[in-house]
Protein backbone atom coordinates (compact mmCIF):
# COMPACT_ATOMS: atom_id res chain seq x y z
CA UNK A 1 0.00 0.00 0.00
CA UNK A 2 1.18 3.50 -0.90
CA UNK A 3 0.36 6.10 1.72
CA UNK A 4 0.88 9.87 1.72
CA UNK A 5 0.79 11.46 5.17
CA UNK A 6 0.28 15.23 5.53
CA UNK A 7 2.45 16.03 2.51
CA UNK A 8 3.46 19.61 1.77
CA UNK A 9 5.53 20.97 -1.08
CA UNK A 10 7.01 24.41 -1.66
CA UNK A 11 8.82 25.41 -4.84
CA UNK A 12 10.37 28.81 -5.43
CA UNK A 13 8.96 30.16 -2.18
CA UNK A 14 5.40 29.20 -3.19
CA UNK A 15 3.24 26.57 -1.53
CA UNK A 16 1.95 24.06 -4.09
CA UNK A 17 0.03 21.90 -1.64
CA UNK A 18 -0.04 21.09 2.06
CA UNK A 19 -1.79 18.66 4.40
CA UNK A 20 -2.24 16.16 1.57
CA UNK A 21 -2.99 12.60 2.72
CA UNK A 22 -4.27 9.52 0.93
CA UNK A 23 -3.81 5.75 0.83
CA UNK A 24 -3.69 3.67 -2.35
CA UNK A 25 -4.03 -0.10 -2.15
CA UNK A 26 -3.39 -2.79 -4.70
CA UNK A 27 -5.96 -2.76 -7.47
CA UNK A 28 -6.61 0.97 -7.12
CA UNK A 29 -6.14 3.85 -9.54
CA UNK A 30 -5.48 7.51 -8.71
CA UNK A 31 -5.43 10.41 -11.15
CA UNK A 32 -3.73 13.66 -10.19
CA UNK A 33 -5.44 16.59 -11.90
CA UNK A 34 -5.01 20.34 -11.87
CA UNK A 35 -3.64 23.24 -13.92
CA UNK A 36 0.00 23.71 -14.84
CA UNK A 37 2.03 24.71 -11.80
CA UNK A 38 -0.36 23.09 -9.32
CA UNK A 39 2.20 20.51 -8.19
CA UNK A 40 1.19 17.34 -10.07
CA UNK A 41 4.71 16.49 -11.22
CA UNK A 42 6.21 17.51 -7.88
CA UNK A 43 3.79 15.21 -6.05
CA UNK A 44 4.61 12.33 -8.38
CA UNK A 45 8.35 12.88 -7.83
CA UNK A 46 7.76 12.92 -4.06
CA UNK A 47 5.85 9.64 -4.31
CA UNK A 48 8.71 7.95 -6.15
CA UNK A 49 11.39 9.35 -3.83
CA UNK A 50 13.09 11.72 -6.28
CA UNK A 51 11.98 14.83 -4.39
CA UNK A 52 11.76 15.35 -0.64
CA UNK A 53 8.53 16.89 0.64
CA UNK A 54 8.63 20.13 2.61
CA UNK A 55 6.65 18.30 5.29
CA UNK A 56 5.03 14.91 5.73
CA UNK A 57 6.10 11.47 4.55
CA UNK A 58 5.41 8.74 2.03
CA UNK A 59 5.02 5.15 3.24
CA UNK A 60 5.15 1.88 1.32
CA UNK A 61 3.57 -1.08 3.10
CA UNK A 62 3.86 0.79 6.40
CA UNK A 63 7.51 1.85 6.12
CA UNK A 64 8.71 5.32 5.16
CA UNK A 65 10.26 5.20 1.70
CA UNK A 66 13.32 7.14 2.88
CA UNK A 67 14.20 4.09 4.96
CA UNK A 68 13.49 1.62 2.16
CA UNK A 69 15.51 3.42 -0.54
CA UNK A 70 16.51 0.93 -3.27
CA UNK A 71 14.12 -1.69 -1.94
CA UNK A 72 11.27 0.69 -2.72
CA UNK A 73 12.62 1.74 -6.12
CA UNK A 74 12.62 -1.92 -7.18
CA UNK A 75 8.86 -2.02 -6.57
CA UNK A 76 7.89 0.77 -8.93
CA UNK A 77 7.96 2.07 -12.46
CA UNK A 78 8.30 5.83 -12.82
CA UNK A 79 7.91 7.42 -16.24
CA UNK A 80 8.47 11.17 -16.25
CA UNK A 81 6.83 13.70 -18.52
CA UNK A 82 9.91 14.20 -20.71
CA UNK A 83 11.04 11.15 -22.73
CA UNK A 84 14.24 9.98 -21.03
CA UNK A 85 15.91 8.50 -24.10
CA UNK A 86 19.36 8.85 -25.63
CA UNK A 87 19.31 10.15 -29.20
CA UNK A 88 22.34 8.15 -30.34
CA UNK A 89 20.80 4.82 -29.37
CA UNK A 90 17.98 2.92 -31.03
CA UNK A 91 14.57 2.54 -29.43
CA UNK A 92 15.40 -1.07 -28.52
CA UNK A 93 18.76 -0.14 -27.01
CA UNK A 94 17.11 2.55 -24.88
CA UNK A 95 14.44 0.12 -23.71
CA UNK A 96 17.00 -2.55 -22.86
CA UNK A 97 19.03 -0.10 -20.77
CA UNK A 98 16.02 1.10 -18.77
CA UNK A 99 14.92 -2.48 -18.14
CA UNK A 100 18.42 -3.50 -17.05
CA UNK A 101 18.64 -0.56 -14.64
CA UNK A 102 15.28 -1.61 -13.20
CA UNK A 103 16.52 -5.16 -12.66
CA UNK A 104 14.37 -6.59 -15.45
CA UNK A 105 15.76 -9.44 -17.53
CA UNK A 106 14.12 -9.22 -20.97
CA UNK A 107 14.92 -10.86 -24.27
CA UNK A 108 15.40 -9.12 -27.60
CA UNK A 109 12.18 -10.73 -28.79
CA UNK A 110 10.24 -9.25 -25.84
CA UNK A 111 11.70 -5.81 -26.52
CA UNK A 112 10.87 -5.95 -30.22
CA UNK A 113 7.35 -7.17 -29.41
CA UNK A 114 6.79 -4.29 -26.98
CA UNK A 115 7.96 -1.73 -29.54
CA UNK A 116 5.88 -3.40 -32.23
CA UNK A 117 2.76 -3.16 -30.09
CA UNK A 118 3.29 0.60 -30.09
CA UNK A 119 3.87 0.60 -33.85
CA UNK A 120 7.58 1.33 -33.64
CA UNK A 121 10.51 0.04 -35.67
CA UNK A 122 13.94 -0.20 -34.08
CA UNK A 123 15.28 3.11 -35.36
CA UNK A 124 17.72 5.57 -33.82
CA UNK A 125 15.78 7.78 -31.43
CA UNK A 126 17.01 10.94 -33.18
CA UNK A 127 14.92 9.88 -36.19
CA UNK A 128 11.72 9.56 -34.15
CA UNK A 129 9.01 12.18 -33.76
CA UNK A 130 8.01 13.46 -30.34
CA UNK A 131 5.03 11.11 -30.26
CA UNK A 132 7.18 8.15 -31.31
CA UNK A 133 9.71 8.96 -28.59
CA UNK A 134 6.89 8.96 -26.07
CA UNK A 135 5.67 5.59 -27.30
CA UNK A 136 9.21 4.20 -27.11
CA UNK A 137 9.25 5.09 -23.41
CA UNK A 138 5.74 3.81 -22.73
CA UNK A 139 6.63 0.45 -24.32
CA UNK A 140 8.35 -0.30 -21.03
CA UNK A 141 4.93 -0.76 -19.42
CA UNK A 142 4.44 -3.92 -21.48
CA UNK A 143 7.56 -5.33 -19.83
CA UNK A 144 6.76 -4.10 -16.30
CA UNK A 145 3.66 -6.05 -15.36
CA UNK A 146 5.42 -7.55 -12.33
CA UNK A 147 5.96 -4.15 -10.67
CA UNK A 148 3.22 -3.43 -8.10
CA UNK A 149 3.33 0.36 -8.47
CA UNK A 150 3.26 2.52 -11.61
CA UNK A 151 3.80 6.29 -11.35
CA UNK A 152 3.15 7.95 -14.71
CA UNK A 153 3.52 11.65 -15.49
CA UNK A 154 1.23 12.73 -18.36
CA UNK A 155 1.30 9.31 -20.06
CA UNK A 156 -1.10 10.46 -22.82
CA UNK A 157 0.94 13.49 -23.84
CA UNK A 158 1.91 13.68 -27.56
CA UNK A 159 -0.04 10.48 -28.37
CA UNK A 160 -2.67 9.93 -31.03
CA UNK A 161 -6.06 8.39 -30.22
CA UNK A 162 -4.99 4.79 -30.87
CA UNK A 163 -1.90 5.08 -28.67
CA UNK A 164 -3.94 6.72 -25.90
CA UNK A 165 -6.39 3.81 -26.02
CA UNK A 166 -3.47 1.37 -25.81
CA UNK A 167 -2.00 3.07 -22.73
CA UNK A 168 -5.43 3.26 -21.09
CA UNK A 169 -5.77 -0.48 -21.64
CA UNK A 170 -2.37 -1.15 -20.09
CA UNK A 171 -3.30 0.92 -17.03
CA UNK A 172 -6.61 -0.90 -16.69
CA UNK A 173 -4.85 -4.27 -16.97
CA UNK A 174 -2.32 -3.29 -14.31
CA UNK A 175 -5.11 -2.35 -11.89
CA UNK A 176 -7.02 -5.55 -12.73
CA UNK A 177 -3.89 -7.55 -11.83
CA UNK A 178 -3.90 -5.96 -8.39
CA UNK A 179 -1.30 -3.30 -9.11
CA UNK A 180 -1.54 0.36 -8.11
CA UNK A 181 -1.34 3.22 -10.61
CA UNK A 182 -0.94 6.95 -10.02
CA UNK A 183 -0.92 9.16 -13.10
CA UNK A 184 -1.14 12.84 -13.89
CA UNK A 185 -3.29 14.13 -16.71
CA UNK A 186 -4.82 17.39 -17.88
CA UNK A 187 -7.56 15.45 -19.62
CA UNK A 188 -10.24 12.99 -18.66
CA UNK A 189 -9.33 9.41 -19.50
CA UNK A 190 -11.34 6.31 -20.25
CA UNK A 191 -9.47 4.21 -17.73
CA UNK A 192 -11.50 2.29 -15.20
CA UNK A 193 -13.06 4.39 -12.49
CA UNK A 194 -10.58 5.57 -9.89
CA UNK A 195 -10.11 8.40 -7.47
CA UNK A 196 -9.12 11.90 -8.54
CA UNK A 197 -7.13 14.41 -6.50
CA UNK A 198 -7.53 17.91 -7.86
CA UNK A 199 -4.53 20.08 -7.05
CA UNK A 200 -4.88 23.85 -7.17
CA UNK A 201 -2.27 26.59 -6.94
CA UNK A 202 -2.02 28.43 -3.67
CA UNK A 203 -0.92 31.99 -3.04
Amino acid sequence: MLEAVDLACERGGRSLFRGLSFALRGGELLRLAGPNGSGKTSLLRILCGLLSPTAGAVHWDGTEIRRLREEYSRQLVYLGHAPAVKDDLTAAENLRITCTLAGLSVSSREIQAALGTFGLDDLPVKRLSQGQRRRAVLARLLLSQSFPLWLLDEPFSALDASAIALVEGLIDAQVARGGSVVFTSHQESRTRTGRVIELGTEA
